[in-house]
């Protein structure tokens, strides 16, 4: 695409030109909607693994799920990603120098820095963090929608007071409203408030 925009630029032809760029914004809403489409699609799975309905009536749940509960869903989203983006560096980093320290002990006569060998490291520890932090990102995704469709559906939570004291906790300190996360039962007023 970026070769025929040239091509038309250079001769000059106005009307590729403007194809082209129409084609450009078409395909940002194209990878917007598949953006979307795997966002739903993954949390979709979630709910049919946690309620065992059908594909349809899961993707509809999960997305009135999590448009009921955006904020929780956004903050822990935000914060998803900064420990996604650090547990698969510090992998990677962890691999690489370890890895260093292994072959260095174990070819002591080896002079020069094998950066081959780190390289390579580097690579499959990155590997590694990308496949070990995307299933901790879905079992964390996995646990808020468990987490909060237990909530909503009043089911005796007395097994998950300490994870509702923290999601409570952390909404609260982020949004400052006060009152807003009331106790959903008796039973947790005391330890939840």
């Amino acid at each position: 695409m970026i070769y025929l925009s040239k091509q038309a630029k250079a001769q000059g032809n106005r009307v590729m030109e403007c194809v082209l760029k129409v084609r450009r914004v078409f395909a940002y809403c194209l990878w917007c909607f598949e953006k979307s489409v795997k966002f739903l699609n993954k949390n979709a799975y979630i709910q049919i693994a946690l309620l065992a309905t059908n594909f349809c009536v899961s993707a509809k749940n999960a997305f009135w799920l999590i448009a009921r509960n955006a904020v929780r869903f956004g903050v822990l989203g935000s914060l998803g990603f900064i420990v996604h983006l650090i547990g698969k560096y510090l992998i990677m980093t962890a691999t690489a120098v370890l890895g260093f320290l292994i072959l260095e002990e174990m070819h002591s006569d080896v002079a020069a820095v094998p950066v081959v060998c780190v390289l390579v490291y580097c690579v499959i520890g990155y590997t590694m963090g990308v496949l070990f932090m995307d299933v901790f990102g879905l079992a964390v995704d996995a646990t808020l929608q468990c987490f909060i469709a237990t909530e909503e559906m009043g089911i005796d939570n007395s097994f998950i007071r300490a994870l509702k004291k923290f999601v409570t906790d952390t909404v609260e300190s982020g949004d400052n409203q006060e009152g807003k996360h009331e106790s959903c039962c008796a039973c947790c007023a005391g330890c939840c408030s």
